[in-house]
């Protein structure tokens, strides 16, 4: 008897209970949000990422046809949002894709170290809503930081003017429960 050939399995988000609360309910829900005169509304790239979640992986918004010169097999495969918030599947390829690239191109070979930085409630909100304000929230952390390490390796003999310190951050904007929970995980050169 043969060996069972291993056969690719496309994703399809569509089958998931996450897939169908989200398409039953986000029109009503977008609704209520532009109908609350307090509320300010969704930010544009949450609105995105929902649209984009309900067309992740469904042939009938893209697709490519694949197919194989030999035994004339063909295979379709829908296109994937790219996106990071509500599909594990994208959020994971995209993770892995930016990890190696920083490994491989970005980040000499000298050890880092990981800093994830929370701020208090009320700023994740107003933050969520203003890309200026993350902006500013990030220099003061990354220029905090920074002088912690100028401050380490002048007290090691390095003159102020030659120490630069390196860093990489990412911004996460939900947490596991896809809640608000805007933070920043920086690396750091672990020195100047």
């Amino acid at each position: 008897m043969a060996p069972a050939v291993a056969t690719y399995e496309p994703r399809d988000p569509s089958r998931t209970v996450l897939y169908h609360v989200i398409a039953d309910h986000l029109e009503t829900f977008l609704a209520s949000c532009e109908a609350d005169p307090d509320a300010p509304g969704l930010p544009a790239y949450v609105q995105r990422e929902f649209y984009d979640y309900l067309q992740c992986g469904i042939l009938a918004h893209g697709f490519l046809r694949l197919g194989c010169d030999t035994c004339k097999h063909e295979l379709l495969l829908a296109f994937s949002c790219k996106r990071r918030g509500f599909w594990p599947s994208c959020a994971g390829r995209r993770m892995a894709q930016m990890a190696a690239h920083l490994v491989e191109c970005v980040i000499p070979w000298v050890p880092t170290r990981q800093w994830v930085v929370s701020v208090p409630l009320p700023l994740r909100y107003w933050m969520a809503a203003s890309q200026d304000l993350t902006a500013t929230v990030h220099t003061i952390i990354r220029t905090t930081i920074g002088q912690y390490y100028i401050n380490q390796a002048v007290a090691r003999g390095i003159e102020r003017q030659q120490a630069h310190p390196g860093a990489v951050t990412l911004i996460q904007r939900f947490g596991s429960a896809i809640n608000l929970n805007l933070h920043f995980h920086v690396i750091f050169l672990e020195g100047v």
